[in-house]
């Protein structure tokens, strides 16, 4: 994996050392840089050095797939933007033409490559990772008040709905599928890719399971192919278990595999996963996770992160990513974005419903919402056919064909945590986009573009990184989602089972007994135990009650107090109620990150003394 920096016109001639030394302060790495003209440009890597420079064009590049010099190639025959459309895969590039004095950046299709920006009248700078940028003595790192509001009160789902923002006032982020021209002082963004509306396929299921399936194999393979000393994340589920499944097949070898486990049953998925052992497991290592020391691990996540981490999952991956780099590996293979692409999620099922609805397909309706209830009642989250109408009257506008609707409960849960003084997040309203007629499409284009997918690419992106690992996702790959997209709602979700497609592409390949369970998990992390007693809630009080927490103006302290004593009661006397672990979870991420922002002021003027 590479970091790229760069900068153009700058007065301060050290800028561009300065962006590199603070994406090394605490990476083993090396350092390159080159100038062209007014650019200087560099990256930061284990690997060779993805960094070019060929007459007037000057490129450097995050990616396993492309070299700088393909790049350059491909620039000079197609022009950017064009050339962008003849790249798959991960990447991040900057490339800088003297000839034309226009410098072009540009992001992978998903935003798997992280890209940030911040712009002067005398310069323009760029980075991997907000650090490079905050080391710069004209940048502040001042907290976007939104985005903390956001954290802060809002779902995680809500963090990433403007992808041109970042957590840093100062800084703008490079959106997915998207490149940004700068030339002559002015900034000009656009899109290369886009999902859009299509028809849907007409093939056989046979054929389009045939189809996915050596989609998926060759997106594995030609991923595998590139890694270092490949690892697979395995859980109990479908999406890692054929990533690593497809590996197997392709190269006709076992792998090493690395999972999570628990003490807490709520997310442990020991049984469901041995049950891939004997079939494509090298060597298993189960990575036990008991009660953390949050007050000392979260910090560490923060300062990988350079920011707060969305969910508590991301505690359980860094500390399996501190293994995967102890057992000495150098790429992370995992499942994130089958979810998304097979309409994996339990709530995927109400926009199913919805597009059942929206083509009065009453009676496949009726014996759907049968399945559902039979397969997925719980305790807390009730399934009933009147469940599935007050669902739909909350998530979709039925009377406009694909139309979602932000969920007023996610968002009004903890919104009154949030003091009006610091920011009212009464009228927020998130972006909700519709490229199709289609509910469930709208619903994981959503999730891939503006909810579940972006915080989860930064935080694996920036947690490898932290341990010189390789980070790949095969369920990210164009090909893959320009297919499933084009997919009919009933061969991903048939009979109350989700991945109904996945699931016949992976006959033969997956065991039967994995191919076939019907229950999710869910790849999580046993947080409602970590604050509902011992040093996390300890944790918990001790920064609600301090100074600078009371100081910042951001909670209402006493309704706080009362969420952790209604935590509290829920996990400890077993009620049958949502508890608040995600929210307390986001709590001591922003609170703790808040702490940390002077020390990029305190690096800056350390570095100019």
């Amino acid at each position: 994996m590479s970091r790229i920096a760069g900068i153009v016109r700058g007065s301060d001639p050290g800028a561009l050392g300065h962006m590199l030394d603070a994406m090394t302060a605490h990476v083993p790495i090396t350092r390159h840089a080159l100038t062209l003209g007014p650019a200087a440009l560099g990256v930061t890597t284990w690997r060779q050095p993805n960094l070019a420079v060929a007459g007037d064009v000057l490129t450097a590049v995050d990616s396993q797939l492309w070299s700088a010099t393909e790049v350059i190639e491909r620039y000079r025959r197609h022009g950017f933007v064009d050339a962008l459309a003849h790249l798959d895969g991960d990447f991040a590039i900057a490339l800088f033409d003297r000839s034309t004095g226009t410098l072009w950046l540009a992001r992978d299709r998903f935003g798997i490559k992280p890209l940030y920006y911040s712009a002067r009248p005398d310069r323009f700078a760029f980075a991997s990772r907000p650090r490079a940028l905050l080391a710069l003595a004209d940048v502040s790192s001042t907290p976007n008040r939104a985005f903390v509001a956001r954290f802060a009160g809002l779902h995680y789902r809500t963090f990433d709905n403007q992808p041109r923002e970042s957590p840093y006032a100062d800084l703008g982020q490079v959106p997915a599928a998207s490149y940004v021209e700068v030339r002559d002082g002015s900034i000009r963004e656009g899109t290369y890719w886009t999902l859009s509306e299509q028809p849907d396929l007409t093939d056989d299921e046979a054929t389009l399971a045939e189809r996915y399936r050596d989609l998926l194999v060759d997106a594995v393979t030609r991923r595998r192919r590139v890694a270092v000393r490949p690892a697979f994340t395995l859980s109990g589920g479908m999406d890692s278990s054929s990533v690593l499944a497809c590996s197997v097949r392709a190269t006709g070898t076992k792998e090493h595999a690395f999972s999570t486990v628990y003490h807490d049953e709520t997310y442990d998925e020991t049984a469901e996963i041995r049950t891939m052992l004997d079939a494509a497991v090298e060597e298993w290592h189960p990575i036990r996770i008991g009660n953390p020391e949050l007050a000392d691990v979260i910090p560490k996540l923060i300062e990988a992160n350079d920011e707060p981490v969305a969910t508590a999952t991301w505690l359980s991956h860094y500390l399996l990513c501190e293994q995967v780099q102890r057992a000495g590996f150098g790429t992370l293979f995992g499942g994130l974005g089958g979810d998304e692409l097979n309409a994996g999620e339990y709530e995927y099922f109400f926009y199913f419903f919805a597009d059942l609805a929206a083509a009065c397909d009453h009676a496949r309706l009726q014996h759907e919402t049968a399945k559902w209830v039979e397969y997925h009642d719980h305790p807390i989250h009730k399934k009933s056919a009147a469940v599935m109408r007050t669902g739909l009257e909350r998530l979709v506008d039925l009377a406009t064909p694909g139309r979602c609707l932000p969920d007023p409960v996610r968002l009004a849960r903890y919104r009154d945590t949030v003091q009006r003084d610091y920011y009212d997040l009464a009228g927020y309203e998130p972006v909700m986009d519709t490229p199709f007629t289609s509910y469930l499409k709208n619903r994981a284009h959503q999730d891939i573009f503006r909810e579940t997918a972006p915080c989860c690419l930064r935080a694996a992106d920036r947690q490898c990184s932290a341990f010189g690992l390789d980070v790949s996702w095969p369920f990210f790959d164009h090909r893959l989602a320009e297919l499933m997209f084009r997919i009919p709602a009933t061969l991903k979700i048939r009979d109350g089972v989700t991945k109904y497609l996945l699931r016949e592409a992976m006959r033969g390949i997956l065991p039967e007994q994995t191919r076939g369970r019907i229950q999710k998990t869910g790849w999580n992390a046993p947080a409602h135990i970590w604050f509902a007693t011992g040093s996390g809630r300890e944790l918990v009080l001790d920064l609600t009650a301090s100074r600078a927490f009371r100081e910042r103006g951001i909670y209402d302290v006493s309704l706080v107090r009362r969420l952790l004593d209604e935590h509290r009661d829920i996990v400890v006397e077993g009620r049958t109620a949502d508890n608040h672990m995600m929210f307390f979870w986001q709590l001591v991420n922003l609170e703790l990150w808040l702490g940390t922002l002077s020390t990029f002021t305190t690096f800056r003027t350390a570095r100019t003394a």
